[in-house]
């Protein structure tokens, strides 16, 4: 059964069919082969089951929130003072790529809509300052997967509803590792600059008047982000309410400003629109997926057949990463988290692992598929934006920061309370 499974799997995704609907066909397969019960006759309560569940309307809310930022022109303001924070490092503007993404993360909640935002205010000062194209578009890649992993997440939302772990304290799990991930990408950046200065391109020194006098730009999405996750934690809101007032703080602000047109209100509700049926449909399927998986046992069978190789946690957990880090190369990382964490989640809990812990482990091998070729979404979003050159100045700049994630991922199982105590503390 599993090995037909894995087969049906890797064919659909030979032949290119779409994600949603290659997860949706190999449920309707293994319900074909391996049910007498008509199961796809259950689709349709499964699909508004999931789809009335009340903690999924923050998934758009939080997609339209970063683009009600960027088209008010709130996020380029935000890439211009934190280039002039960071830009005197090692690697200039490529740590303003990694640090305006992270600020760009706690607005957005999606890594690609951060890889896109940040590629269509940085790409155009590469070539102009001289830097070293694949490095620099690497690490714009690289800083979107940061919208995945840095509070609020939209994928974090959908591995709580799966795991059935609450959304702050996986959110509070995932702060400090975060942080430490942005910072092993600056210190990659900072290193390779060293060794080789020529990838840093053309250094601008900034005066200090100038970095206080943007301290206003940087304001906006840190009050936003203060506001979404404060009122998590004091109790004011859902995850759901509290994404509603970013929305409308981040609605309010533009309005303000004045900064928002009849146009591109239209862009950003229709930019929302796409991202979030894309969410939905794959999320549908995957959940249909795992209802057949369940009814025709092989949920159990898995979980029976780990359990008695009588691996120790740690191999088994190694082993788990490894087979993460191998499907990340060819399947989208939403797909593959909403697919794969109800079979694997009961396995590493009965490893006794700590689910909180390994949600934020999975949430860092999401982020490296999303850089790792052939089909890391971050990169088609950069070189699309990029319109030039070769895909593969893209895919060689994102690979060295596989070796941060890959450390963080290490850190975590050294020391778990990089993840855990937080929400213990709170």
């Amino acid at each position: 059964m599993l090995s037909i499974t894995l087969l049906l799997l890797l064919t659909l995704l030979a032949l290119s069919v779409a994600a949603a609907v290659s997860v949706g066909l190999l449920g309707m397969s293994l319900s074909q082969l391996f049910s007498t019960l008509p199961l796809s006759n259950a689709m349709g309560e499964i699909a508004w089951n999931i789809s009335a569940e009340f903690l999924l309307v923050a998934i758009p809310l939080y997609v339209l929130m970063g683009e009600l930022l960027v088209c008010s022109g709130v996020a380029g303001r935000m890439y211009q003072a934190v280039e002039k924070w960071l830009s005197w490092l090692p690697g200039g503007l490529m740590n303003a790529n990694i640090g305006a993404s992270a600020l760009f993360a706690t607005t957005s909640g999606s890594s690609v809509a951060t890889a896109a935002t940040i590629s269509t205010l940085a790409i155009a000062e590469q070539e102009r300052k001289g830097y070293n194209a694949p490095l620099f578009l690497g690490s714009i890649a690289a800083g979107g997967t940061l919208g995945i992993l840095i509070p609020p997440s939209i994928n974090m939302i959908l591995f709580a509803l799966i795991a059935n772990v609450s959304v702050p304290k996986l959110y509070l799990a995932a702060t400090i590792p975060s942080i430490i991930l942005s910072l092993l990408f600056v210190a990659l950046i900072v290193l390779a600059c060293l060794v080789r200065p020529p990838l840093g391109g053309r250094i601008e020194h900034t005066r200090w008047a100038e970095r206080l006098a943007c301290i206003p730009d940087l304001l906006p999405p840190l009050a936003i982000f203060v506001l979404v996750i404060g009122s998590i934690y004091s109790g004011f809101a859902t995850a759901s309410e509290s994404a509603a007032l970013g929305v409308l703080s981040a609605l309010g602000l533009g309005l303000w400003r004045r900064a928002f047109t009849w146009q591109s209100l239209g862009q950003a509700f229709e930019a929302t629109l796409r991202t979030t049926g894309m969410i939905i449909f794959i999320t549908l399927s995957a959940f249909f997926l795992n209802f057949v998986l369940a009814s025709i046992g092989l949920t159990a069978t898995l979980v029976s057949f780990v359990t008695d190789l009588n691996l120790p946690p740690t191999t088994a957990l190694l082993a788990i990463i490894v087979f993460y880090i191998v499907l990340g190369c060819f399947m989208d990382t939403l797909a593959m988290l909403i697919t794969t964490a109800p079979l694997i989640v009961p396995i590493v809990v009965n490893l006794g692992f700590d689910p909180l812990w390994f949600g934020v482990v999975l949430i860092v091998l999401c982020e490296m598929g999303q850089i790792t070729p052939p089909f890391g979404m971050n990169l088609f979003v950069v070189q699309s934006i990029r319109g030039r050159g070769s895909f593969m100045d893209v895919v060689y700049g994102a690979l060295p920061f596989c070796l941060a994630l890959l450390a963080l991922i290490g850190l975590l199982i050294a020391f778990p309370q990089l993840a855990l105590w937080l929400p213990k503390a709170f």
